[in-house]
């Protein structure tokens, strides 16, 4: 596949990251204690913190430089200083690895403290930093010119959806439609546990596909040499297990239906089924 320009600029770096002896992609463990919104919400003069992102932004002067991370949380403004960082004679690191070798998309360990900048930001002056993971793709950000208009804004739906990790990270508020959703299932199971009800798992594959009016998706298994289907609805063996003696049963399942798709329909989706034993559908609309 042909790479892009920045592509091949960022494959230089990495091998001169190397042969710096920087491994570009530690595995050691990086011992986060703070994020964005903690500093933010805990703001402390001259606290020490370590925190981790990537790095979204950057603006260097000469032998100092203001930079932005994003982390789960949001975005934290961090202030660089050569002679802060390189304490030596040796100023590789600032003038080598931070000014020319990082690029934006990297993600970065920073440590250090606390301050307020002359115009009120809540910053963290670094003591050290460590290159977390080099980023060898370039972040489709968008740019704003002198007059404030934006260009190459990731907006394109078909790429957005495909390229879900790169609009998480170029739209944040994305984030908010995953979070709601897991908080959702966590209170709908926290009811119905509440109310006695067990929380089950049935099969995916299945011999007979049932419970629903739709094509389903056809394997094979080979040890046992039979046709399988991938599950169109788990209503049978939530049923099964109610003949079984539970008095409810509750299961947050992935279906698979070979049918047709549009914004509203998917051939793949989570379907949540609840079955309670004596009780009627007046109950059920009330509970």
């Amino acid at each position: 596949m042909q790479l892009s320009e920045q592509e091949v600029v960022r494959r230089e770096k990495l091998s001169k990251l190397r042969e710096l002896g920087i491994n570009p992609y530690p595995a050691d463990l990086f011992p986060v204690n703070q994020n964005s919104k903690q500093i933010k919400e805990n703001f402390a003069e001259n606290k020490q913190v370590v925190i981790a992102g990537r790095l979204m932004s950057r603006r260097i002067q000469g032998k100092a430089s203001f930079a932005e991370l994003q982390d789960a949380e949001g975005r934290v403004q961090v202030y660089f200083n050569r002679d802060e960082i390189c304490l030596g004679d040796d100023k590789t690191l600032y003038n080598e690895v931070y000014k020319k070798l990082l690029d934006i998309g990297d993600f970065v360990g920073v440590e250090g403290e606390l301050f307020t900048t002359k115009v009120g930001e809540k910053s963290v002056r670094v003591k050290n930093f460590t290159l977390l993971s080099k980023a060898l793709k370039p972040l489709p950000l968008p740019k704003t010119d002198a007059e404030g208009n934006t260009f190459d804004e990731f907006n394109d739906p078909e790429l957005r959806y495909r390229q879900r990790y790169a609009d998480l990270v170029v739209n944040p508020h994305v984030k908010e439609v995953f979070v709601k959703r897991t908080k959702l299932f966590n209170a709908m199971r926290e009811f119905f546990n509440n109310a006695g009800y067990f929380e089950v798992e049935t099969p995916i594959l299945q011999p007979i596909p049932g419970g629903a009016a739709a094509r389903p998706f056809i394997t094979h298994h080979n040890s046992l040499d039979i046709p399988l289907y991938m599950r169109i609805a788990n209503e049978l063996y939530l049923k099964r297990l109610i003949v079984g003696g539970f008095d409810g049963v509750y299961e947050f399942s992935k279906n698979f239906r070979n049918e047709g798709m549009d914004r509203t329909h998917n051939p793949e989706f989570t379907a949540m089924e609840i079955y309670v034993s004596y009780k009627d559908y007046n109950w059920m609309m009330d509970f």
